[in-house]
């Protein structure tokens, strides 16, 4: 109990925090909150700095299907049938155990639309498998990354904050957000080797260029975003202010003139693998790829 105490105590200070971002006169919708939130596709070079095993490409699918009465509605439904896959750089190329991600999301605004400065709340319903039937541990003890069955459900409550600074032409958001995994929703094997509680905390920047200034539909040409995950809970005999709770990453993102839809972008990452059976290892690598960004401000 003093776990879930101590989270919803750091979960109110955050929202007491993000609450106090300054007016402006920016209208930023429901829509644009979800998909800055959810994320974006994405795909990686063959480039990766680090710890991570070698890999030609890891890819990020994102589809995101919006449900809603109307433009001006202050609740919003998102259905996302997320899949994380990697390549490895071995003989045939293998792609090993997807993660499947499938989420169900509703938003809600605390504020009207006309108001300048945006808040909401949202709830999500989780899944991630990786669509294996093979043993969890080997006799020898260790985990079988290869085709060991990996499921767990989870829950998310989270707070939203944006607001539009001038003197910088940007747009900035800020999230903190509660992730569970009941007991009773992921596999036994799991339980004091995953963390079944953690703290999400995002900050993201999205810099658009002077002569976007007038247009009804503007697309940022520079973002970053900086994340932070504490991962709570009895698991891997962790002491608790252990910095091996702690994950975090800092993307950089660059849209070029001559692209649409898509950008550059480069990332840095430090904490637990987030690919299914691969949950135990510590990555500490250097990322670059392409990313989508349909943002419109």
């Amino acid at each position: 109990m003093k776990t879930i105490y101590s989270i919803i105590l750091m979960f109110l200070l955050s929202v007491s925090v993000l609450g106090q971002a300054t007016d402006t006169q920016a209208k930023i919708g429901l829509r644009l909150i979800s998909q800055v939130n959810q994320g974006n596709s994405y795909i990686t070079f063959p480039t990766d700095i680090g710890n991570i095993e070698r890999l030609w490409f890891e890819g990020n699918v994102i589809p995101n299907f919006y449900i809603r009465k109307s433009k001006d509605s202050r609740l919003m439904g998102v259905l996302t049938p997320q899949i994380i896959i990697r390549m490895y750089q071995e003989e045939s190329f293998p792609v090993r155990t997807p993660s499947y991600m499938p989420q169900i999301t509703l938003y809600y605004m605390l504020n009207e639309k006309t108001d300048p400065r945006s808040s909401g709340v949202y709830g999500r319903v989780g899944h991630h498998s990786n669509g294996q039937d093979g043993v969890f541990f080997f006799d020898d003890g260790s985990i079988n990354v290869k085709s060991g069955n990996f499921a767990t459900n989870f829950l998310e409550l989270g707070f939203i904050n944006t607001r539009f600074n001038p003197r910088c032409n940007a747009y900035q958001f800020f999230k903190t957000s509660l992730e569970v995994h009941p007991k009773s929703l992921i596999l036994d094997e799991l339980e004091g080797i995953y963390s079944q509680y953690r703290w999400h905390n995002t900050f993201s920047i999205f810099k658009l260029t002077a002569d976007n200034d007038q247009k009804d539909s503007r697309k940022p040409n520079i973002s970053i975003k900086g994340e932070t995950t504490w991962m709570f809970g009895d698991y891997n005999q962790l002491e608790g202010f252990s910095l091996e709770r702690l994950n975090l990453s800092v993307t950089f993102y660059y849209h070029p003139e001559f692209l649409e839809d898509i950008g550059l972008f480069v990332q840095y990452y430090h904490g637990s693998d987030y690919y299914n059976m691969y949950f135990d290892h510590r990555l500490d690598m250097l990322r670059f790829g392409i990313m989508t960004e349909k943002l419109r401000f």
